[in-house]
């Protein structure tokens, strides 16, 4: 079966895709809403909380963070020469 639209004979398989396709559309759409992005480093390591649930875990995300800091500081140093 075709429509008639503006003029124009339209298979109706043709204007259900469509629909289902604006739909699928707009969803997308809306549920992709603005995310802010962290403008640095700081703000970035803020943004994600670390939640240890025992002492070990703590003690691992400690050392963690001690090598990034130093890391970071190689990587300064480096830079400066």
């Amino acid at each position: 079966m075709t429509y008639m639209i503006l003029g124009r004979a339209v298979p109706k398989q043709y204007i259900s895709m469509t629909v289902l396709g604006s739909l699928a559309g707009i969803a997308v759409w809306k549920t992709s809403g603005k995310s802010a992005a962290p403008k640095n480093v700081e703000e970035a390591k803020r943004a994600v909380p670390i939640n240890a649930g025992s002492s070990e875990e703590e003690q691992l995300m400690d050392s963690i963070r001690q090598f990034i800091a130093d890391a970071e500081k190689e990587s300064a140093g480096a830079s400066k020469h």
